[in-house]
C-alpha cells in the first residue's frame, strides 16, 4: 500500500510540474511573438508591403502591420507612442520633434523616389512636356485649358484638346503634397508668396481625393485631369505623366539614373540628421520633383525586444531591403548614404544601452 500511494503521489507531483510549465510556456512572450507596427507615408506604402512580407520571413525577423495613412497621421501616432515607427515622407520640424514625449526622434532615410505630374488628355496623348512656370500656372488656376498657347507651344507635336483642366489635389496631411508644394516653392516666386508649401496648403484651384491610389484613380476616370502622384502609382494606375524641366532646361524622365543624379550634389553634405530637400536640383541630369522618405523613430526605446526587432529591421532594410527598390520605381540608397545611417543606429538604445548587435 506505501508502495502504492508513493507511486500516485509521484504521479501526482508529476502532473501538476508538467501542468506548470505547460502555463508558464503559455503566458511567457517568445521572440516570435514580438510584432512590429508602424504607420505614414504613402509615398512608398507599395514598396514596404513588400518589405515587410520579405523581412518576416528572414532569419531574425518579425511580422509588422503597417498603415499607410498619410506622412501626417503618421508623425501624429508617433508622437502619441501607439507605433513603433513613423513614416513620413518630409521629415519633422524642430519643434515637432521638441514635442515629442517619447524623447528626441531619429530620421532613417530608406529610398529615392519622384513625384510625377499625372494627366488624362485622349488616347495616344503621351510624352507631355512641362516647365516650372506652366506647372505653377496650371495648379495656380491660371492656366485653365489644355490649348493654352503656353502648353501649345512647349508641345508643338502633340494635339492639345480645347478642354478644361480640371486639377486634382490630396485633401488629406500629405508627405507628397509637401514634397510638391517645395518644389513650387523653389521654382516659383508667386506660388511661395501666395500658397507656400506644407503637407497641406489652401489650393488655389482644383479638387479634392484622398490618398495616393485616390488621387491616381480620379484623375484616370476624369478626362482633362492633372495632379501629382508618386509614381508608382501612376504606373499602376496606367496613367501617363510628364516630361518635366529642370533648372538647367532639361526635359527630364523620372528613373534610375535621373532620380540619382538629383541626390548626388547632397551625398557629401548631408546633414547628420538626414533631414534634406532634394527637389529642384541644380545637376543638368537631375529629375527635379525627387525625394527622399524617412523611418521615424525614438532614440530611447522603451521597450528592449521591441527596440531589437526594429534596430534588426532597420539594419536589414538599408541593405538587403535596397534590393527591391528598383523593380517598384524607388531609387536605392547611395551608398555613402547607408554607411552613415549604421552610424545612426548605433544611437537607438535602451536603458543607455545600444540595441545594434555587434556585425
Amino acid at each position: 500500500m506505501r508502495g502504492q500511494r508513493g507511486q500516485h503521489g509521484r504521479r501526482t507531483f508529476l502532473r501538476a510540474t508538467l501542468a506548470l510549465l505547460v502555463s508558464v510556456a503559455l503566458v511567457t512572450p517568445t521572440v516570435a511573438e514580438v510584432r512590429l507596427t508602424g504607420a505614414g507615408a504613402t509615398f512608398p506604402s507599395a514598396l514596404y508591403a513588400q518589405w515587410f512580407t520579405q523581412y518576416a520571413k528572414v532569419d531574425g525577423g518579425v511580422p509588422i502591420d503597417y498603415q499607410a495613412v498619410g506622412s501626417g497621421g503618421g508623425m501624429k501616432q508617433l508622437l502619441e507612442q501607439t507605433v513603433a515607427f513613423g513614416a513620413s515622407d518630409v521629415p519633422m520640424s524642430d519643434a515637432q520633434i521638441q514635442a515629442a514625449k517619447g524623447g528626441e526622434i531619429l530620421h532613417f532615410p530608406t529610398v529615392l523616389g519622384a513625384v510625377v505630374l499625372i494627366y488624362n488628355l485622349p488616347q495616344g496623348t503621351s510624352g507631355l512636356k512641362l516647365t516650372p512656370q506652366t506647372i505653377a500656372a496650371i495648379f495656380l488656376g491660371k492656366i485653365t485649358q489644355w490649348n493654352d498657347p503656353q502648353l501649345t507651344t512647349l508641345n508643338p507635336s502633340l494635339h492639345l484638346p480645347a478642354q478644361a483642366i480640371t486639377v486634382v489635389h490630396r485633401g488629406d496631411g500629405s508627405g507628397t503634397t509637401e514634397i510638391f508644394t517645395d518644389y513650387l516653392s523653389k521654382v516659383s516666386p508667386e506660388w511661395k508668396q501666395k500658397v507656400g508649401h506644407g503637407a497641406q496648403v489652401t489650393w488655389p484651384a482644383g479638387i479634392t481625393a484622398k490618398r495616393s491610389e485616390g488621387v491616381a484613380e480620379l484623375v484616370k476616370h476624369t478626362p482633362g485631369a492633372m495632379s501629382y502622384v508618386e509614381q508608382i502609382y501612376a504606373v499602376q494606375t496606367a496613367v501617363p505623366y510628364a516630361l518635366v524641366q529642370n533648372r538647367a532646361g532639361n526635359f527630364m524622365e523620372p528613373n534610375l539614373a535621373s532620380l540619382s543624379a538629383a541626390a548626388t550634389e547632397t551625398t557629401t553634405d548631408m546633414p547628420n540628421d538626414f533631414r534634406v530637400s532634394l527637389t529642384d536640383a541644380v545637376r543638368p541630369d537631375a529629375y527635379p520633383i525627387t525625394a527622399l522618405t524617412w523611418l521615424l523613430v525614438y532614440k530611447q526605446q522603451s521597450n528592449k525586444d521591441q527596440g531589437q526587432k526594429l534596430v534588426h529591421f532597420l539594419w536589414w532594410m538599408m541593405h538587403e531591403g535596397q534590393q527591391a527598390a528598383p523593380v517598384l520605381h524607388f531609387v536605392p540608397l547611395p551608398k555613402e548614404v547607408v554607411a552613415r545611417e549604421e552610424q545612426a543606429l548605433t544611437e537607438i538604445t535602451y536603458e543607455g544601452q545600444p540595441l545594434l548587435a555587434k556585425k
